[in-house]
């Protein structure tokens, strides 16, 4: 008797561990095989036969429909540069010049994946779009409150994520080092 109890609370434990490890992993976003470029991440095997278990299993929970490998690659960026998490409260600045890529989006999301609500009914920018400088980059703000130039509203919500999406963009993107990548710096200020 001592024995079957022993083996079912073992059973137990170990299911409740098993079930919320995989949980925290499907709704916390973690996948293998990601890759980071500063506060920029992707996952270059979402969109391919190679995705991992648990990023597939996040997928077909959010129902999000990844890029292709042939298509592009998506950046989520959740934080800024100095690893604090991105406040609609406070402006932030993205600066600098995206990996080759023949179009890049960036759009401004809140945390349940839906795009913000503003009065200017501005959610993000294009590479045909985007204001740049003579030498080709770009400033964008990301602000409650109204900016000259790139600028978009965050309604002051608490948190938000950005996801830039390059399509059509050289093969070598993702598996280059960090510091080779030109990714868009993200630099935040709180009052």
């Amino acid at each position: 008797m001592r024995f079957v109890i022993g083996l079912l609370l073992a059973l137990s434990v170990a299911a409740a561990v098993g079930l919320g490890t995989t949980w925290l992993s499907t709704t916390r976003g973690l996948a293998f095989g990601t890759v980071s470029l500063g506060p920029w991440v992707a996952n270059p095997k979402a969109g391919t036969a190679e995705i991992d278990p648990y990023a597939r299993a996040n997928l077909a929970r959010t129902g999000e429909l990844p890029l292709g490998s042939g298509d592009g690659i998506a950046f989520i960026a959740q934080t800024d540069d100095a690893g604090r998490r991105l406040d609609g409260r406070c402006d932030v600045t993205l600066a600098g010049t995206t990996p080759s890529a023949r179009f890049w989006t960036l759009t401004l999301y809140d945390l349940e994946g839906r795009l913000i609500a503003n009065t200017i009914d501005r959610q993000g920018f294009t590479s045909q779009e985007v204001l740049r400088r003579n030498d080709g980059t770009f400033e964008i703000a990301v602000a409650p409150r109204v900016r000259a130039g790139n600028w978009l509203p965050t309604g002051a919500i608490d948190q938000y994520v950005l996801v830039l999406r390059l399509y059509d963009a050289a093969s070598g993107v993702v598996s280059r080092q960090g510091r080779e990548t030109p990714m868009p710096s993200v630099v935040r200020a709180c009052p």
